[in-house]
């Protein structure tokens, strides 16, 4: 059940399915009137997730989520990197009649395409050279829980062929197998905002497209509700205060509207990276400005000496320049660079290559 009632300031729903041994069920926190800081679940251990909705765009996407949750139906959750696809996901599961049934993520940018196959069907013995014993797939481990296929983009055209068989069938083989076995598990593919280009590009299947989104969620970036980020700030503040045992530590107001005017292109990863690099730096109990990046203190969406009347910039000029100046400020590190963007190294290389930023 949900609580969206006006006079709450805001909702925080935490997912702990996963994240602690021992641990299966989500729960739901009205806070009302309690300061977040003070809330049930900031008290809690640092690693806990939660899903806090303060922007009716955020809440709308609680109403959704809670519609789904029982459904059998194959969901396709879209969104910038960092939006909170993977938590999104999360919350759906354990909070449905599912959550006693295995979750289960595939990160298909990271399985190599000849493995793929196997990774999701499994494969009986002698099926190819170095099978020597069967091997259960994914689809079937999963039994009646969820299977989250992660960046489903990036899945190649054989592979979605045959994904788009088990969507439509609900059933498959194991690699040298005949048997058909039934699918059970429910499948929620995650995927960024770049899915419509690629079917109009013709490197993602058009008819798979049709039956991912069968119940299409799409996440706002976080520029675009911009009243999460007080009560995201004040969680991911509280949460590395524990971390580093700095309980007395404030952040100042100037530090905060700082945040409140940036953009970020990392969203709410990039705000919760942010802001734990900043207590671990902080040598006092003043959290100020000096303690934030410095590129927080530029306008991003005006550049300097630019008037209200000129041309603003793209998001994608945005991004391009902010991709810069952190590579620019890692001194060339990648790794550091998509840590700090919110990023996997693979993204970055992606978007380095989009914008030309290659060395």
């Amino acid at each position: 059940m949900f609580f969206l009632l006006r006079r709450v300031p805001f909702i925080i729903w935490s997912v702990f399915g996963g994240m602690l041994p021992g641990l299966k069920s989500a729960k739901i926190h009205n806070v009302k009137a309690i300061p977040i800081r003070e809330s049930p679940l900031s008290t809690s251990k640092f690693g806990h997730q939660s899903w806090i909705a303060k922007d009716p765009a955020s809440q709308e996407i609680l109403k959704i989520a809670d519609k789904v949750k029982d459904t059998a139906s194959t969901l396709l959750i879209q969104g910038e990197s960092g939006t909170g696809k993977d938590l999104l996901a999360s919350l759906i599961h354990f909070t449905g009649t599912r959550q006693e049934g295995p979750f289960l993520k595939i990160d298909c940018s990271s399985i190599p395409i000849e493995l793929m196959e196997s990774e999701l069907m499994g494969y009986e013995k002698g099926a190819f050279s170095g099978a020597f014993t069967r091997k259960l797939g994914k689809l079937e481990f999963a039994g009646e829980g969820t299977i989250v296929l992660d960046d489903i983009l990036s899945l190649h055209l054989g592979t979605q062929a045959k994904l788009l068989r088990v969507i439509e069938e609900r059933v498959f083989e194991r690699l040298g197998g005949n048997e058909a076995l039934p699918v059970k598990a429910r499948i929620i593919a995650l995927s960024n905002d770049h899915l419509e280009e690629a079917v109009r590009q013709r490197s993602f299947r058009e008819d798979l497209y049709f039956r991912l989104s069968v119940i299409p969620i799409r996440l706002l970036p976080l520029r675009q509700r911009v009243l999460d980020i007080k009560p995201l700030a004040d969680h991911f503040l509280h949460l590395a205060k524990i971390k580093y045992a700095k309980p007395t530590l404030e952040m100042e107001r100037q530090a905060f509207e700082l945040l409140r005017h940036y953009t970020f292109p990392g969203n709410v990863r990039e705000l919760r990276n942010i802001l734990e690099k900043a207590v671990m730096l902080a040598d006092s109990d003043k959290l100020t400005p000096d303690h934030l990046p410095g590129f927080l203190g530029k306008r991003m969406w005006q550049h300097p000496g630019m008037s209200l009347h000129q041309k603003k910039p793209t998001l994608q000029e945005l991004e391009r320049s902010y991709i810069g100046e952190i590579l620019e400020y890692t001194r060339g590190k990648k790794g550091k660079a998509a840590t700090i963007l919110g990023i996997s190294r693979k993204t970055l290389l992606e978007k380095r290559k989009r914008y030309e930023l290659m060395d």
